[in-house]
């Protein structure tokens, strides 16, 4: 493939800083960002804003129009290939040659294998000039979560955990707060807006009744800018509580949010007890593992027919190595205080069994560090252990 010219990669970025718009509102569509540029001069940009609305390509040509300006003959740069099918929406492919455009520059292609490629054929069948894969990495970043769905239908997983250079998340008592500095709760929190549901275990509910809620911008300023831009983040709250051990007081089941809660269940949990919770939340009985546990694989099946593409994993050790070991995780968010605390019987990041030897690790890849304050932020991706690389 011929190089992107140095034009074509600067109006992708920009196209790419249009998607990030949408950041957190998409689900279960992609970010996507389109602008249209006609001998040199932008005449209409914009964005995907949810799902149901209309697509980036759509609201480039309308915000060209706005401005006075005909599309015909213009160049489209989209990060994402143009969908050539008719789901909420009609097909942009239509509306792009409808509109005369006369060329088409695209970042990532349709992550669908159904789908992949078809509406660049569609668009050089209508004789549009089709360039794709400028900046195609990071447009595929950009979506990795919606990617991955639309592959595995499962969401794409993250293990979140905070805790300090010894790998503790709280005292033996369960004194936690906070371990990490106001600068990493923050972008934490960015965590929680980026996904769509988060969830934790039901020692966390019973150890910290948290409310598992997103909590935006604390300045007015900030605060009114966001609700300008687009309608509260809605985060869904799952509990796995195989017992129905959740307090029929706790912050989960009582505050605003309770329509957001799902407590996952099992055949072994009391029938009054699950009833009661039922009466309040929504309710999931799930089958188990040999050893009792919550089938994670069923349940990750399930969030994926209804549609969550990305699940934030706050538990604590026992929750955190039921993803991670079980090889259920696709990516970690380590946040590390410099701080020891030490201790036996201290909790863990990281509990379970552990690995029986260095074949059995996890590995990590595509690290990134990040300073926050006093505190070290490490984002990877997980990669299966040696042994099962082997088989």
């Amino acid at each position: 493939m011929t190089p992107p010219l140095a034009t074509d990669t600067a109006l992708m970025r920009r196209a790419l800083r249009r998607a990030r718009r949408g950041f957190g509102r998409t689900s279960p569509n992609p970010l996507v960002g389109a602008v249209l540029v006609r001998r040199s001069e932008i005449i209409g940009s914009g964005w995907h804003h949810g799902a149901g609305l209309p697509h980036a390509e759509i609201e480039a040509l309308r915000d060209a129009e706005r401005r006075g300006h005909s599309p015909r003959g213009a160049t489209l740069y989209v990060t994402l290939e143009p969908c050539c099918t008719h789901g909420r929406t009609p097909p942009c492919t239509d509306a792009i040659i409808a509109a005369g455009i006369r060329r088409v520059i695209a970042g990532a292609t349709d992550p669908n294998p159904a789908h992949a490629g078809r509406g660049f054929e569609l668009l050089r069948a209508a004789k549009i000039a089709v360039t794709h894969g400028v900046l195609a990495t990071e447009c595929e970043r950009l979506n990795e979560a919606f990617n991955h769905w639309i592959v595995h239908r499962t969401p794409l997983v993250t293990v979140k955990a905070a805790m300090t250079l010894d790998g503790k998340i709280a005292t033996a008592s369960g004194d936690s707060k906070w371990i990490t500095s106001e600068p990493a709760r923050a972008v934490g929190m960015k965590l929680r807006e980026s996904a769509d549901a988060i969830l934790v275990g039901i020692n966390t509910i019973l150890a910290d009744n948290p409310s598992l809620t997103f909590r935006p911008a604390t300045t007015a300023r900030k605060a009114a800018a966001a609700a300008a831009a687009a309608p509260p983040k809605r985060l869904s709250r799952i509990i796995l509580d195989a017992h129905a051990r959740t307090p029929l007081d706790a912050r989960v089941i009582t505050d605003d949010a309770a329509a957001l809660t799902t407590i996952v269940l099992s055949a072994a949990a009391t029938q009054r007890r699950a009833a009661a919770l039922a009466q309040r939340v929504r309710t999931l009985v799930a089958p188990v593992t040999p050893d009792g546990r919550i089938d994670l694989r069923w349940l990750l099946a399930e969030l994926g027919r209804e549609q969550i593409t990305s699940l934030l994993v706050e538990g604590g050790g026992e929750v955190n190595a039921s993803f991670l070991l079980g090889g259920f995780a696709q990516r970690i968010a380590f946040f590390y205080a410099p701080k020891i605390l030490g201790g036996r019987t201290a909790r863990k990041a990281v509990a379970g069994d552990g690995a029986r030897n260095l074949d059995e690790v996890l590995n990590l890849t595509d690290l990134h560090w990040r300073q926050l304050g006093p505190d070290l932020l490490l984002t990877a991706r997980v990669s299966p252990p040696s042994s099962a690389a082997s088989r």
